[in-house]
């Protein structure tokens, strides 16, 4: 059943409200969690599902995406028709760059022409959850489905962010409104909405059928925003209702579409008992590992009384020397050099970041490779720091990758 799946993973998000984090870098390729890149987290529920047929599909600034897939994500044996192939726009049909979601899949027939699958699973590789594409792919059989949307429920003052839906009792989609300004709720919680995930699972037939025919319309050429409403009483279109392999009270999925809810998502993991877990070792999170030496804290005897490298509540990666500094409540990537009688709190320090000394840094996320001079402060002082730095609605101040500070 599995071997005739193809996943098509989106992947070639611009990420403009996650700027300047996407000033080089694709959305999918984002570091999140110290270790791993977004994508990395589709990608492992599609290996632990046992779906190894994936063709990504990327545009946007994509080298270190691709870079990233090559060497983390070489683990698939061709002789046993496992694969994981980046694909950007071919134009072997329009002269045209990926329109959207729908023109993606369009633009690769050929893909589906020459493996031949009996369904398509398409994923978004800029989502963090988790989920079992076999239980998905199960319940799409058992109700003889043309299409199966997976879907979660949020809260109503979140849902025009998202395709609402409607169902009736045996979980047909009877509505789909992409992104509504006032969404309706579900009948059993006036409080909560009925949502999609993004995902959709089709059969090849009415997939290609559909994105032909949307391809030929003035559309925005988009599955939540042209063809789930447009194939909703014409095909057999059901909604399944995500079972959340985080195996936490809330169920966890999250489009870390801006820089707050990417640093909101980041300080999630540093708390003591996190919503997303990132230590199951049934369901693993695969990524690249870069061979560097354990992390390592310094006590430094060349200051008055020595002072000794702290962390406290933080992630902290392969490669780390945190030298009679402080650091609480963050997440450090690799590499990542911290000197003496710094304070570091409630930020994301990526790879290769290199601290001074008597620096302090609250609520900030630092990109790779940009150094802090000594006695710098960042997050103290917002309109300061805006002069030089980005700085977000809710005061989170970013300094984008390689930048040199003053």
């Amino acid at each position: 059943m599995l071997k005739k799946v193809l996943v098509m993973l989106l992947a070639g998000g611009q990420g403009e409200r996650l700027y300047p984090l996407t000033k080089d870098r694709a959305k999918p390729a984002v570091p999140f969690g110290g270790i791993y890149r977004i994508i990395d987290f589709t990608l492992s529920n599609c290996v632990n599902s046992g779906l190894r047929k994936i063709c990504v599909l990327t545009q946007y600034k994509s080298y270190s995406l691709d870079r990233h897939l090559r060497i983390g994500w070489n683990i698939f044996n061709n002789e046993l028709g496992e694969f994981i192939e980046n694909i950007p726009p071919q134009k072997r049909i329009s002269d045209m760059w990926y329109q959207g979601t729908a023109d993606a899949v369009y633009q690769n027939i050929y893909v589906l022409e020459r493996e031949r699958p009996e369904k398509v699973l398409i994923l978004a590789g800029d989502h963090i959850y988790k989920m079992d594409y076999r239980e998905l792919i199960e319940f799409h059989d058992e109700k003889k489905a043309d299409i199966t949307v997976p879907c979660i429920e949020v809260p109503i003052k979140d849902a025009s962010r998202f395709g609402v839906i409607g169902i009736d009792n045996n979980q047909m989609i009877v509505a789909f409104d992409e992104k509504p300004a006032n969404p309706k709720p579900t009948p059993s919680n006036p409080e909560m909405v009925l949502v999609s995930m993004g995902i959709y699972l089709f059969n090849t037939e009415v997939l290609v059928k559909s994105v032909i025919v949307d391809a030929k319309k003035d559309t925005v050429h988009d599955f939540g925003r042209s063809i789930i409403p447009s194939l909703i009483n014409k095909d057999r279109v059901f909604a399944f209702m995500f079972n959340d392999k985080n195996n936490k009270t809330i169920k966890y999925w999250r489009d870390i579409g801006t820089l707050d809810a990417y640093w909101e998502a980041n300080m999630d993991l540093v708390q003591i008992d996190p919503i997303f877990n990132l230590y199951d070792r049934g369901w693993p999170i695969r990524t690249y590992h870069e061979q560097l030496p354990p992390a390592k804290t310094v006590f430094s005897e060349s200051f008055p009384g020595g002072r000794c490298g702290r962390v406290l509540n933080s992630l902290v990666s392969n490669g780390c020397i945190i030298s009679g500094a402080h650091v609480e409540r963050s997440v450090l990537s690799p590499d990542v050099r911290i000197d003496n009688y710094s304070e570091i709190c409630d930020s994301i320090l990526m790879e290769g970041v290199n601290i001074g000394k008597n620096v302090k840094i609250r609520k900030a996320i630092i990109d790779k490779s940009v150094s802090i001079p000594d006695g710098k402060s960042i997050g103290y002082n917002l309109e300061e720091d805006a002069k030089q730095l980005a700085v977000t609605e809710k005061g989170i101040v970013i300094a984008h990758k390689e930048m040199h500070l003053l």
